[in-house]
């Protein structure tokens, strides 16, 4: 018999299983509050992994500017 596997080669039984041992633990009022926190969590690691691929981006550009400047004429060899 073929079982379609979930996330983490996970079985539906064994999903099963998983969610009773939460609704055990925690009880129906806390799941809503729970799965709020991780929602929240979620959305903070998002904006900081976007504010850091926007960074690196501005730091590229900026490198680039710097590398395609043209060079200033060296004073260090001239004579008085």
């Amino acid at each position: 018999m073929n079982t379609p596997y979930l996330a983490f080669g996970l079985g539906m039984q064994e999903m099963i299983v998983i969610f009773l041992i939460v609704l055990l633990l925690f009880g129906a009022k806390k799941i809503p509050e729970l799965a709020r926190g991780v929602g929240k969590g979620m959305g903070e690691f998002k904006k900081a992994k976007h504010e850091f691929e926007r960074e690196i981006k501005m730091g590229e550009e900026e490198g680039k500017r710097e590398w395609d400047k043209p060079a200033k004429p060296d004073d260090t060899h001239s004579k008085d």
